[in-house]
């Protein structure tokens, strides 16, 4: 019998620092606490990436 895999946070953390645009979840969580609207948030994934740290970034213009 095969030993079972051990949980590691690696994959939630990794999740945490992505926002996925078609997420409506994920970018209203963005809008509120950035104050942008979540077309905004929308635009500025197109335009930096889904890093939630660049996203961030660019939302605080």
């Amino acid at each position: 019998m095969a030993a079972a895999k051990k949980k590691t946070a690696r994959g939630r953390k990794q999740d945490r620092a992505r926002v996925a645009k078609g997420q409506n979840h994920e970018v209203r969580y963005e809008a509120q606490k950035t104050g942008r609207s979540a077309s905004a948030v929308k635009k500025a994934v197109k335009k930096v990436g889904n890093s939630r740290k660049r996203l961030e970034k660019r939302l605080a213009r």
